[in-house]
């Protein structure tokens, strides 16, 4: 599948579908051969600590001990497309297995994810299911994001050439990716508010994932990218590009 004049740029979910088949190797996936030894790096070091401590994964009880066993195991692990793993509220209300043929082969073509493992996949790459946020701190890397940074942005940059990009990313995410604005067709930062001015933070993925679905639904070329962004309609968040 080639890629979209436009990418979208958004967050990874907690909350992953389990299952999947195949076996899953660091090399896969679109951005696979660029990040294979990073995400190798990543995979060796959450299965040398058991998976990873409930410090580090952020979850407890039955939630944890699935992340555990996942985060062991990753290499030949089963895997589904991206799209198909992610399910949390930004994901849910994305809906993709709901837009049109069209459509859905525009998201796919153009939703790439920014990822804490995997550090960038598109939405129709096969994934493994995993548990590591941009914001945890592994040993002996430290921070992901920033150990991601570099690598990550160098990487971006150059697959995003001349492409229109929307940044739906939260903060977290954004410390392991800079654009290169010069190298990027244009390069769109939005932040979602509420009507009074405030930050719509973790209240706005909802809102979140209705922008990503429109923008895929009203911006069928790099030129509509701002005025699609524009005509979002919701209830309590505003978009806006920063």
């Amino acid at each position: 599948m080639r890629p979209s004049p436009v990418v979208i740029l958004l967050p990874p979910s907690e909350g992953k579908a389990a299952g999947g088949s195949g076996a899953w190797k660091p090399q896969q996936g679109t951005f696979g051969r660029a990040l294979s030894g990073q995400r190798a790096d990543l995979a060796s070091a959450l299965a040398r600590q058991g998976g990873g401590t409930e410090a580090l994964l952020g979850v407890r009880g039955d939630h944890l001990a699935r992340a555990k066993q996942a985060n062991r195991t990753l290499t030949g692990a089963g895997t589904m497309p991206a799209w198909q793993r992610y399910t949390g509220v930004v994901w849910d209300h994305l809906d993709i297995a709901s837009l049109t043929a069209a459509q859905r082969t525009r998201a796919l073509q153009s939703i790439v994810v920014v990822s804490g493992l995997l550090g960038a996949v598109r939405a129709d790459d096969r994934i493994p299911d995993y548990r590591l946020k941009m914001g945890a701190r592994l040993a002996p890397y430290g921070l992901i994001a920033a150990w991601w940074h570099d690598h990550l942005s160098e990487v971006l940059n150059t697959a995003f050439v001349g492409r229109t990009v929307i940044d739906l990313l939260p903060n977290e995410h954004r410390r392991a990716f800079t654009p290169d604005t010069e190298r990027l067709g244009d390069y769109i930062r939005v932040g979602l508010f509420e009507k009074s001015g405030k930050a719509g933070g973790h209240d706005a993925k909802a809102a979140k994932g209705r922008l990503a679905r429109h923008v895929l639904i009203t911006c069928t070329s790099a030129s509509k990218a701002r005025a699609s962004i524009a005509s979002f309609r919701d209830p309590r968040f505003v978009a806006r590009i920063d």
